[in-house]
């Protein structure tokens, strides 16, 4: 027998904000179908480990699907699907609307590259009969984090003759994996003395890949000969071809449930594959939308956004105005009446460390998708903070399509803080706000996932483009 709520009950539920776990308010059918959605985003994580093979990934799906190479100076019609591959590192993808450009795009923007380990322009070398790749961290890691555990290498070789070679290794059930080693406790009592910033220094991160030497006329440095023999015997390569390299040292475990009720995902690459593949699952199953839809994996945000295929570049821009070119309308016209989620992740709030977190204002597992109005550090540097009127339009649109949602912030104020591409995008004069995925040990090989916010986030995008 349901118990009538008394009048303080009722102006409670009116005027206070009630955050519950989703799994309290998800009826079965929907917990099931977030949990179906995140088979198929457990199967990409473990196909997409690097920007180049998210972008691949992405163009694979999107052809399968429809979609067909953008072509400059073609005027597209409602419905048209069209993607651009930029140096297949980045993509964008589009479906016409009904309303004509100049009334703007709804855009969402994620990123699809990771912390890793980069090996350097010249990595091989030899020290008392072991071979070993120097590396390069690339993002924000806590280097610790990545000794003694087994890691894939991934990436591209491109000789002096133009042939590019792909290369995976650590993957397959035979294949060989590789590490960075650590000290013994035994004998780490200096490196215990260390901060734990410096427990494990950058020039440490070096990663053993072979032991046995080349035997014919015991050369030096023999060790080395032999690794170089078996990589020019697979791939026809020589140490020169290092310099003209792209290799990703990667976790070599793929993405699995965690806990005993399946409710999370553990993986390498959450940041911000999490919020990449909702929003490219979104933009593959938009029909004919109003405004025209458009989604965008970019690259290099973990290192700044830099570079040709980081949004600090000029690619997104420069597209719209492609877009907008044959219908006779300018870019900045199209960009200046353009909504944009930022799709990027938040820091989940850990109850292990809760020092870090305001509990009121972060971001919790199982909660839904998380609003976050503004990034930056500290006194709010590096960010874009949405205006009012943008994240009132955001939480409307999610409250009327029933989607989960849940604001939240990265931390105490002066406890440190991110930013994400929606400065970037900021600055083309566009409305833009972060939506995206919370996250347990955010930038660690192994992160964790809640299956109901992932779902939330697709739902999120595909709401947003379908308004």
């Amino acid at each position: 027998m349901s118990k009538e709520k008394n009048a303080a009950e009722q102006l409670k539920e009116e005027l206070l904000i009630e955050r519950k776990n989703g799994g309290f308010l998800l009826e079965d059918s929907e917990i099931a179908e977030a949990d179906a959605f995140c088979e198929e985003y457990k199967r990409f994580l473990d196909a997409a480990k690097t920007e180049r093979e998210a972008a691949s990934y992405a163009i694979r799906l999107a052809e399968q699907n429809g979609f067909v190479p953008f072509e400059r100076g073609k005027r597209y019609q409602a419905g048209d699907k069209v993607y651009y591959n930029n140096r297949g590192k980045a993509v964008i993808l589009a479906v016409y609307g009904t309303e004509p450009l100049e009334n703007g795009v709804m855009l969402a923007a994620a990123h699809i590259d990771s912390p890793r380990l980069d090996l350097k322009p010249r990595p091989l070398y030899e020290d008392n009969g072991l071979a070993l790749f120097k590396t390069h961290y690339y993002g924000g890691i806590k280097k610790y984090q990545w000794t003694a555990i087994p890691l894939a290498l991934h990436g591209v070789i491109c000789k002096k003759d133009g042939e590019k070679v792909t290369v995976t290794i650590g993957e397959a059930e035979d294949d060989p994996v590789f590490c960075v080693n650590d000290l013994l406790p035994h004998l780490a009592t200096d490196q215990m003395k260390r901060t734990l910033n410096e427990g494990i220094k950058g020039e440490e991160l070096n990663i053993l890949i072979g032991s046995r030497p080349f035997k014919q006329d015991e050369p030096s440095e023999a060790v080395k000969l032999n690794i170089m023999k078996l990589l020019h015997e697979k791939y026809g390569i020589t140490e020169y071809d290092f310099l003209s390299a792209e290799l990703e040292a990667v976790p070599a475990y793929h993405a699995k449930d965690l806990g005993f009720d399946r409710s999370m995902i553990g993986a390498y690459g959450h940041d911000d594959r999490v919020c990449a593949y909702p929003a490219l699952m979104a933009a593959i199953n938009c029909k004919t939308p109003k405004k025209t839809a458009v989604t965008i994996l970019t690259d290099k945000e973990e290192t700044g956004s830099d570079g040709n295929t980081g949004l600090n570049s000029s690619y997104l821009k420069y597209f719209i105005a492609d877009m907008a070119e044959p219908f006779g309308v300018a870019g900045r016209t199209v960009l200046s009446h353009t909504k944009c989620l930022s799709a990027d992740v938040n820091a989940a709030f850990d109850p292990t460390f809760p020092e870090v977190m305001e509990r009121n204002n972060c971001a919790y597992l199982n909660y839904g998708v998380v609003i976050t109005k503004y990034t930056g550090a500290r006194g709010k540097s590096g960010t874009s903070d949405a205006s009012a009127e943008f994240a009132s339009e955001i939480r409307s649109l999610l409250d009327s399509k029933k989607v989960l949602w849940q604001h939240g912030e990265l931390g105490k104020v002066d406890q440190g803080g991110g930013g994400t591409v929606a400065a970037y995008i900021a600055n083309l004069n566009v409305d833009v706000i972060d939506l995206g995925v919370p996250v347990l040990s955010m930038h660690a090989p192994f992160e964790v996932v809640s299956k109901i916010d992932v779902y939330m986030a697709y739902r999120a995008f595909y709401e947003f483009f379908s308004a």
